[in-house]
């Protein structure tokens, strides 16, 4: 089938690679406008046109596909098919249209619940035992068209979004590709609508979401760590400094001291640092101060001298 592909970072890049690996042809790429990155902030393109560059495909750049000039450069290729993976810009009713088979969108979540900009963050923060993927049909609501298939992922205590990230869109690659399977073979795909009683929103991550309040309990500090790994990266105040914590799970076994300890509290130190929060303890294993890398727990304990009863503001 002739494709528009239309999506900009690392997410998006196994499903245009599935695609391609699949013998469709891919007329257009769309991804947004190559941005400043690194510390010499010179442009850099998305990882999707970086694929598409290899594969010589036509990539397409524009800043918004509301003037008519951008609508009829995309119309001209006359596509069967648009897919829609992480591309980030809001696509108008009238591109939705041009489509002859219609257009389809890969979702980290399993909708309708987590319809929106940030789902994999928000299901670890809620402490959801599962998310996923589904793929659906692109509509002018957000992310409420009806679902064409889905795949379960559970959430284990080790996983960050970057984790769930990265096993998402490998299983959001394979739906998709299925999906286009089944669309050129018959003609068609069945899609279920969504149970509106049923969605929740992932609203966008906010960095101020990513300070660290000791007070909660452990399983809480743990969920909100590791949502914000790779970003924004939770924060906490040692020895006057803003240090990055990358990873801590939930301490089980008993430490002596916990009860007696102030919220934020080093109560233990080893292989990991363990803190005092207002319910358990958590097992702090990978931290980053100002200026410095990311180090495990043992590196940063003697990099940085720490010492039992120094406490995490």
């Amino acid at each position: 089938m002739k494709i528009i592909f239309a999506g900009t970072p690392e997410f998006a890049v196994a499903a245009l690679a599935a695609l391609i690996q699949a013998g469709h042809e891919i007329v257009m790429v769309l991804s947004q406008p190559d941005r400043p990155a690194g510390r010499g902030m010179k442009l850099s393109a998305s990882p999707v046109k970086q694929l598409a560059v290899q594969h010589g495909l036509r990539v397409y750049q524009p800043v918004s596909l509301k003037p008519e000039d951008v609508q009829a450069e995309i119309a001209a290729v006359q596509c069967d098919v648009m897919i829609v993976a992480a591309y980030g810009l809001i696509i108008p009713t009238s591109v939705l249209n041009m489509p002859t088979k219609g257009c389809y969108n890969i979702h980290g979540s399993l909708l309708p619940r987590w319809r929106g900009a940030a789902p994999i963050h928000r299901a670890i923060l809620a402490g959801d035992a599962e998310t996923g993927v589904t793929i659906m049909k692109v509509v002018p609501k957000l992310d409420a068209g009806a679902m064409i298939s889905k795949q379960a992922i559970p959430i284990l205590e080790a996983d960050t979004t970057q984790t769930l990230h990265d096993v998402i869109s490998e299983q959001g690659a394979l739906l998709m590709a299925e999906a286009m399977q089944t669309l050129q073979a018959t003609g068609h795909v069945a899609a279920e609508q969504q149970d509106e009683s049923l969605v929740t929103y992932a609203h966008k991550v906010e960095k101020a979401e990513a300070v660290l309040d000791w007070k909660k309990p452990a399983v809480e500090l743990s969920r909100q760590i590791r949502a914000f790994n790779p970003f924004p990266v939770a924060t906490a105040q040692f020895r006057g400094n803003t240090c990055r914590i990358w990873f801590a799970t939930v301490l089980e076994e008993h430490v002596e001291r916990v009860e007696h300890a102030e919220a934020g509290e080093i109560i233990a130190l080893g292989q990991t640092v363990n803190v005092a929060c207002g319910q358990q303890v958590l097992s702090i294993q990978a931290l980053q101060m100002p200026g410095g890398k990311r180090q495990d727990a043992m590196q940063f304990i003697q990099g940085q001298h720490v010492r039992v009863g120094e406490v995490f503001k």
